[in-house]
């Protein structure tokens, strides 16, 4: 998995201290997070997106073998 949020909290002008308070978890999480070493939970998921004003998806970029059963 690889994620869009370095971008998108660029966009928005945001570091990571700032979107942790927005979505209510700690700055490391969100390292953890945008480094892909860590997968949140869906409903930090859709926080994190809700954000940025995108679909999940546009933000959690899946890969095929990500997906692998």
């Amino acid at each position: 998995m690889r994620t869009r949020i370095k971008e998108l909290r660029a966009r928005e002008g945001l570091t990571q201290a700032d979107l942790s308070k927005k979505v209510g978890c700690r700055r490391e999480t969100i390292s953890f997070v945008e480094k892909a070493e860590y997968n949140p939970s869906l409903l930090l998921a859709v926080r994190i997106a809700k954000v940025f004003g995108e679909a999940v998806e546009n933000v959690f970029i899946f890969e095929a073998e990500d997906l692998a059963l």
